[in-house]
């Protein structure tokens, strides 16, 4: 193990180690008697007055209209937060490609505040200085990749892509933002080289918590139960809730049809059982939650498309949360 692990201090390592699927599993026993005691409080961890979209769920109208378009009338809907997709899917009228700077400004003059950005694993190995600077540019306190750890599935190669990120997350620190992971449900399979490790547990407890922070999907994580049964969700929010600042909360419909278990759908519309992850993650910290909808825009029922899915699923949202 590399000298970053072993520079944890024992309360860090026990925050760090309170991920693991056995911890999971003893959470889930004992959690239900405090879900009584924190069930008229817990929701409000995720702030209802702070929404937030991811712009893949509407990348069509971003690429056709230009965020001078897209953002105000996100706003409009009641989005106060945004996360990106990529910076430069918009040009300005005199068909050059839109600035970071003018992307603060359209943020700014609506309202909004960007909380994050998804980009390539690659570009943080070898343009990581330059994403922060975009960060910081546009104002956001958080940026993350939506990549898995490692597509080596063993203990070793999650360990390997552990040490990467909190190298990563250290520089992100020193320049006072915060990396995150965002998870799809193949980092909840088991390790190949281990059957009995699941590899998500691997990435937590070896990720430095002073650096490294988790977008969880909520969406793909059940999707993960689903296929590799074993855990709980919330539970893993429950005991490092300020590990996980973001949420993307997309619904899905049970299909025992579909492999995933589920059918992806605009949020409201599906069967997640979203009224008890609000009530079973507590109250202990602060989540942004974000919409997104992964599923190609022009297959998204009901007109006008993406943005009328995106106005539902505010509704929705917003619904769940009052």
């Amino acid at each position: 193990m590399s000298h970053i692990h072993k520079s944890f201090d024992r309360r860090d390592f026990l925050r760090a180690t309170a991920g693991t699927t056995v911890a999971i599993a003893a959470a889930s026993v004992t959690g239900a008697a405090a879900t009584s005691a924190t069930a008229a409080s817990s929701s409000l961890s995720i702030p209802k007055d702070r929404i937030g979209i991811q712009l893949y769920s509407i990348r069509e109208k971003v690429s056709a209209l230009g965020f001078a378009v897209v953002l105000p009338e996100l706003a409009r809907i009641g989005y106060k937060e945004i996360e990106f997709a990529g910076y430069t899917q918009s040009t300005s009228i005199l068909g050059r490609q839109i600035t970071l700077p003018e992307i603060r400004k359209l943020l700014d003059d609506h309202g909004l505040r960007a909380v994050g950005s998804h980009v390539g694993i690659g570009n943080l190995r070898t343009n990581l200085q330059a994403e922060l600077d975009a960060a910081q540019i546009l104002g956001m306190p958080h940026v993350g990749t939506a990549n898995a750890p490692s597509n080596v599935n063993t203990v070793a190669g999650y360990r390997a892509a552990a040490d990467e990120f909190n190298a990563w997350g250290a520089a992100a620190s020193a320049r006072g933002l915060k990396l995150y992971q965002h998870n799809h449900a193949g980092e909840f399979a088991f390790a190949t080289d281990q059957p009995s490790v699941r590899l998500y547990d691997v990435f937590l407890k070896n990720t430095d918590p002073r650096h490294v922070y988790l977008e969880l999907d909520i969406y793909w994580a059940y999707v993960g139960q689903y296929r590799w049964p074993g855990f709980d969700p919330a539970a893993y929010v429950r005991n490092q809730p300020y590990r996980y600042p973001l949420f993307h909360m997309k619904d899905g419909d049970a299909n025992a049809a579909n492999a995933n278990g589920f059918d992806i759908v605009e949020f409201g519309a599906g069967d997640l059982p979203y009224e008890r992850f609000v009530r079973d993650i507590g109250p202990r910290a602060s989540h942004i939650g974000i919409w997104e909808q992964d599923t190609a825009p022009n297959t998204q029922p009901n007109p006008p498309g993406s943005l009328g899915a995106a106005e539902r699923s505010f509704t929705a949202l917003k619904g769940l949360l009052d």
